[in-house]
């Protein structure tokens, strides 16, 4: 499937940092996140969006407006060597798992991850990025080394067929960081974003996987990591978000305290003034921006962290995108009756999405 993307979103050359500019706005600014029916033009008029390239026009804006707060995404004009190195390999039934190691922004630090690898006849297979929640243990709970079986996605997974790689966000797991402006990164999402990127470079990079038909999973952390990362990149063409986003104005009534530590959006806090109301994006925006890709907000209805109607109300407005780029039906969402969870009825749902839009 072919998706309408700006080519700007993604670069894969050496680390370096291209900046936007906070003295004068990166693009339109848009009071109406949730009104995704038009686009402004060059004098702040609106403009209806009847055309692909309308929207491509409204989602530039958006991509704009999300690097304010995340930080410009890097775009280096030659990659650091991913170099990956495999520490260990174990048979976990009929799969493979290896623990590598690679580089993603610096020769100086190592991502560490679990890959598993289904037996195959051969034949490259279907690919997908299994991004954990917040948990200490990292890359071990979706690989089934710990945690909630219930998130032991990544073993799953593999169980029915895929390549799968859970890499440790940094500072969890065995991946220390800091985040400390030296690094180059504005956030943490931004840090995380650009290692999913290099993640993707490394599943295309091994003769086991079809480059074409590359997933990513997540759940709450990981729901919203993959939700950001599948923004920017394109390949990753089809996702699933459990437990991962509601609007920012209801998020625990519009308090975004909790999106503002080091990790994720510290600018939210000191820029934004934690206000839903201040900041210039929101995801509505950031769901209608995977058409034509098919994406699956698995949202329970006890979600204390992420409200469902705020997930309903970004499934609305994005539906509209959705049928204008012609896939009405690669837009879904589950809402089950259980709380911040991830349990086998709905992971059923979300894997069978996988099966769907990734093995045909």
């Amino acid at each position: 499937m072919r998706c309408l993307l700006p080519m700007l979103l993604i670069a894969t050359s050496c680390f370096a940092m291209s900046s936007i500019s906070h003295a004068a706005d990166p693009a339109p600014k848009y009071a109406e996140h949730q009104d995704l029916s038009y686009f402004l033009n060059a004098s702040g008029q609106k403009q209806p969006i009847k055309s692909p390239a309308d929207w491509a026009k409204r989602r530039e804006h958006i991509a704009a407006w999300m690097q304010t707060v995340m930080g410009p995404l890097p775009k280096p004009e030659k990659p650091v060597p991913l170099d990956m190195k495999v520490e260990e390999e174990v048979a976990v039934g009929e799969l493979t798992r290896k623990k590598i190691s690679y580089h993603t922004d610096s020769t100086e630090r190592r991502v560490k991850a679990f890959l598993f690898l289904p037996k195959t006849d051969n034949n490259p297979t279907p690919a997908i990025l299994c991004l954990h929640q917040t948990t200490n243990i990292g890359k071990s709970e979706p690989s089934g080394l710990g945690g909630s079986p219930n998130l032991h996605y990544a073993l799953h997974l593999a169980q029915r067929g895929y390549v799968t790689l859970s890499p440790d966000y940094p500072s969890f797991g065995e991946y220390p960081f800091d985040f400390a402006p030296a690094h180059g990164y504005t956030s943490g999402s931004m840090k995380a974003i650009y290692d999913n990127i290099r993640a993707v470079d490394l599943l295309q990079s091994l003769a086991e996987v079809d480059k074409e038909s590359i997933g990513c999973i997540g759940h709450s952390l990981g729901g919203h990591n993959t939700m950001f990362t599948a923004f920017f990149e394109p390949r990753i063409k089809c996702l699933v978000s459990n437990c991962g986003f509601t609007r920012f104005h209801k998020y625990y009534n519009g308090a975004l305290k909790g999106w503002t530590s080091s990790r994720y959006m510290p600018l939210i806090n000191s820029r934004h003034h934690n206000s839903p109301d201040e900041v210039p994006f929101d995801f509505p925006e950031i769901v209608a921006s995977f058409a034509p890709r098919p994406f699956l907000a698995s949202s329970p209805i006890g979600d204390s962290n992420f409200e469902v109607s705020g997930v309903k109300d970004s499934i609305a407005s994005a539906k509209l995108i959705y049928d204008l780029l012609g896939a009405p039906n690669a837009l879904q969402a589950n809402y089950p009756n259980c709380a911040h969870d991830f349990p086998e009825d709905v992971r059923k749902v979300a894997y069978e999405f996988f099966d769907k839009h990734l093995k045909q």
